[in-house]
């Protein structure tokens, strides 16, 4: 038995990014009921920077219901879904944990990056500040007056690793003009500065410091487009279609020499737990979604500070 629900999950602050703002995370939650053997479950973030809303992709997921091909599905957050709720029927079939089922090292915690949204300088600089002693802060920009906002969150936190994400607001010359200042500031990487398919610029300017793709990379057929653009390679399960396309990438990208970034959308810990599994070893980890929410599921995976643990077996996996 199958079944599709909407949920929402209430934001503990308004989250910004150059796109828009959210006061909830809006999610699709995929069920496959086993009966005795338990329900396996999948969260997926529609994202409508991809072409997606809640109805479209429930539509994929019921294509899926009625024909059981998920190889047919296109990467994005309905596979994700049904992927993720495939394996977590196995896992409650078998009593297997996840990483078992696919031949991967059993995970252990790993330290996420938290995220400042969007706004103002001053007020960027209270919430720098206010996370001034995580281990690394996730700064969202990408638009008119990110210098300003980028000194202030310096200001209000000093001593703290940074990592940038325009989410393509940028231009090359806004890049070129900005990155020397990047620089000084202490910055360790930047997400994203130009605008997915208008990124060929990024082969010709200087990048004194490493660049990471997220809109431009969803899965291993991305990986051709980015040579000579990107140094890492930020991997979502929303983007690759699901954990098996997302384990994938991660060693096709390594083998490539691209280091790795495991993110996700503004989600439960239902859509993190899959994502624990690939972040072992990632350079950055960007698990904080849950860190973002005013509520979560029950269980919700364990975070110590910026620290965040496997999943129960009850979660997830």
């Amino acid at each position: 038995m199958f079944k599709i629900t909407r949920d929402a999950f209430k934001l503990a602050e308004v989250f910004t990014i150059s796109r828009g703002s959210r006061t909830e995370a809006q999610v699709l939650t995929f069920e496959i009921d086993q009966g005795a053997s338990g329900k396996g479950r999948g969260e997926c973030v529609p994202y409508a920077r991809y072409g997606e809303t809640l109805e479209s992709v429930e539509a994929q997921i019921q294509g899926y219901i009625d024909n059981g091909d998920s190889k047919a599905m296109p990467a994005g957050a309905a596979r994700n879904a049904v992927d993720c709720a495939i394996i977590d029927a196995e896992c409650k079939a078998t009593g297997m944990r996840a990483w078992d089922l696919l031949g991967e090292p059993a995970p252990g915690p790993v330290v996420s990056a938290y995220t400042l949204s969007l706004d103002e300088p001053d007020k960027m600089r209270a919430a720098a500040a206010k996370h001034s002693a995580r281990p690394l802060l996730k700064i969202k920009l990408g638009s008119a007056g990110d210098m300003a906002r980028l000194e202030a969150v310096r200001s209000g936190a000093p001593k703290t690793p940074i990592i940038i994400d325009a989410n393509e607001g940028w231009t090359a010359e806004v890049y070129t003009d900005l990155a020397p200042h990047l620089v000084r500031l202490g910055v360790q990487m930047v997400e994203q500065p130009l605008p997915a398919g208008q990124d060929d610029m990024l082969a010709e300017i200087e990048r004194p410091l490493p660049v990471c793709a997220d809109e431009s990379c969803h899965d291993r057929a991305s990986l051709p487009d980015l040579k000579g653009k990107y140094d890492m390679v930020n991997i979502k399960l929303d983007k690759t279609g699901g954990l098996t396309e997302a384990l994938a990438l991660r060693d096709a990208a390594r083998a490539e020499g691209y280091k790795v970034m495991v993110g996700c959308m503004v989600g439960s810990s239902l859509a993190m737990a899959p994502a624990m599994i690939v972040a072992q070893g990632a350079e950055i980890v960007d698990l904080d979604g849950p860190l973002l929410l005013a509520e979560d599921r029950v269980p919700p995976l364990r975070f110590d500070g910026s620290t965040v643990y496997p999943p129960d077996a009850e979660l997830w996996g």
